[in-house]
């Protein structure tokens, strides 16, 4: 079996940690939007929501044994120690949802759930993005896809879209919320991702050190 390079950050400088917490930021207000919404929230917190209708955990717990279920696969498919960041993201990103869940912030803002829903696909793209470009913390979802991208050819939307549907039924089969937003997801932001990696690249000179072949062609002559 070829072994996969895994994507690693070669420099943590405060800029590609400061594009991590800002995607993991702008990635966990997007996922709370969905759930405010109440129009069906992404296939990872369909999941996640379905769970704690059985058992009492945190969103946060929950997501971090998804992380590792993910890394798993990737460790046993590429026959490489899989970066352990991944954990670190999605407790991060589910702490910060269960904690806005809590408080509840857009209680009463009486905004739309359609316009709710449109800035919920724009925050999670662009923090996923963000995410992805920093190297550091790629979500363990987008680690499998970037694998099946890497060793089977699969265009990146395609290997993220067939874990989250798995995700989804399962979400669905337990009880989790899904409809609508649930769509707007998965055709919005796992297809806003990759244009908006290029976008960052070639338009904010950010660099890549996630898919770089992602990137403006310079970008990834440049090793960003």
């Amino acid at each position: 079996m070829t072994r996969v390079n895994l994507p690693r950050s070669k420099y943590l400088t405060p800029h590609t940690i400061g594009s991590y917490l800002a995607g993991c930021l702008s990635f966990a207000i997007g996922a709370y939007l969905f759930i405010h919404a109440d129009l069906g929230t992404d296939p990872l917190d369909t999941f996640a929501l379905g769970v704690l209708r059985h058992v009492h955990l945190t969103v946060g717990i929950l997501q971090t044994l998804v992380a590792i279920v993910c890394l798993l696969i990737v460790g046993v498919w590429t026959r490489r120690r899989p970066p352990l960041s991944p954990i670190l993201t999605f407790f991060l990103c589910g702490t910060i949802i269960d904690i806005e869940r809590r408080v509840d912030w857009m209680r009463g803002s009486g905004l739309p759930p359609a316009l709710l829903l449109v800035l919920a696909t724009l925050l999670c793209a662009y923090g996923s993005a963000l995410i992805i470009m920093s190297g550091f913390g790629i979500r363990s979802i987008d680690l499998v896809a970037i694998t099946a991208k890497r060793r089977l050819d699969l265009p990146f939307w395609i290997g993220k879209g067939v874990i989250e549907l798995t995700l989804l039924g399962l979400g669905v089969l337990l009880g989790g919320p899904a409809g609508i937003g649930t769509i707007a997801f998965l055709a919005g932001v796992d297809l806003m991702i990759q244009p908006l990696i290029a976008t960052n690249g070639r338009v904010f000179r950010i660099p890549n050190h996630g898919l770089p072949a992602l990137s403006s062609p310079a970008r990834s002559r440049s090793g960003g």
